[in-house]
This record gives C-alpha cells, structure tokens and sequence, in this order.
C-alpha cells in the first residue's frame, strides 16, 4: 500500500516555505542563506520558492514581518492575560530560545546587507518594537511592576540593546561569560520593584 502525500494549500506552503527561509537566514547570514539552499530545506524547487516570494529580499523582508508579529503575539496575549508578569513573559520571547527564529537574530544578519530598503524596513520595525516596550513599561509602571522614576523610553532602548549583546554573546560563544547573568540582575534590580 502506498501513501499518498497530502499537498498543502498555497497559504500553508508560503507558510512553511517563510519558516524554513527563517532558520536558514537565522542560522546562516543574509549573504550566505542562498534561495537553493532555502527551496531545498523547504522541500521544494527554486521556481515554487519564487512563485511565492518574487525575490530573495522580499523573502527576507517577509521573514523580519513574520518574527516581529510572532513576538508581538507573545506580547499581546502576556498583557492580557499576565499583567504583572508581562514584562519577563516578553523578554524571554525576545529572547527565545535556539529552538525557534529570534528576531533579534534577524536583525543581526541584517545589518551586514547594503540594501536600502532592507534598512528602512528594520529601522521602521525596530521603532515599532521599541514602542510595544515603551507601552508595556509604563503598564508595568502603573501596576507598581516598574519604578516610576524610571524613563520608559529610554528602557525600553535598553531592552532592546540588551537583546543584541544577548544575541552577539550567544553568536561568540560566550562572549560575556557569566558576566550576561550579572549584567540581566543589575537590569532587573534597577528597572523592577521585585526583581526576584
């Protein structure tokens, strides 16, 4: 008896196609990630990858929307449903393991290509992210999570920035040794009321 191999829908094809082509550039760099490399992770050919996405850039851009609104989903149902417990729901998403695409990872790679409107779209992203964290600190400062005199504009820069050094640690292997856990206390005894 043989199976018949169940075919996905364009939609859950483009889907599984953007995921892969994460990984790929996740892991490799934006330069090194070639469009064989992601059709062939993906299972498909390079002619069905262009058919979904006109352009490597455009698959890469694709790539930064769907990290962003992964995170931003983590985001929204934490303040819904975890108020209190929110701003470390957020972070560890940020933060998210090797497991899945970060999108801080992306952003990474992204920095070496010379490709203006790669730039623009991650500038625009990490503004719209910056102001996601800027929300959620002034929530946190509201329900006494966060002290007051805290600026949640500048914080929510430093959260930020501490995802990038997290992300050039891990990428060096260590870079900061122990010192990553002393420098994610230091933030968290200056930015929570408990930092425990």
């Amino acid at each position: 008896m043989t199976q018949t191999k169940q075919r996905l829908s364009a939609g859950a094809r483009r889907q599984a196609v953007l995921e892969t082509a994460c990984r790929v550039f996740s892991r490799s760099s934006y330069r090194g990630a070639t469009t064989a490399d992601i059709a062939r992770e993906a299972g498909i050919s390079e002619p069905i990858l262009y058919r979904h996405f006109g352009s490597k850039r455009d698959l890469y851009l694709a790539c930064l929307e769907h990290a962003y609104d992964e995170l931003i989903a983590v985001a929204e149902k934490a303040r819904r449903d975890d108020p209190d417990g929110c701003l470390g729901t957020v972070h560890k998403a940020y933060m998210k393991s090797k497991a899945r695409v970060r999108l801080v990872d992306l952003w990474v790679q992204g920095l070496g290509v010379e490709d203006p409107e790669i730039a623009k779209a991650m500038k625009r992203q990490i503004r719209r992210l910056h102001q996601v964290f800027v929300e959620v600190l002034r929530e946190q400062q509201e329900n006494g999570q966060v002290y007051a005199d805290r600026d949640p504009v500048a914080e929510a820069w430093l959260f930020i920035a501490s995802g990038l050094l997290a992300t050039f640690d891990d990428r060096l292997g260590g870079l900061l040794g122990p010192d990553l856990g002393r420098v994610r206390a230091a933030r968290r005894n200056w930015l929570l009321t408990d930092p425990s």
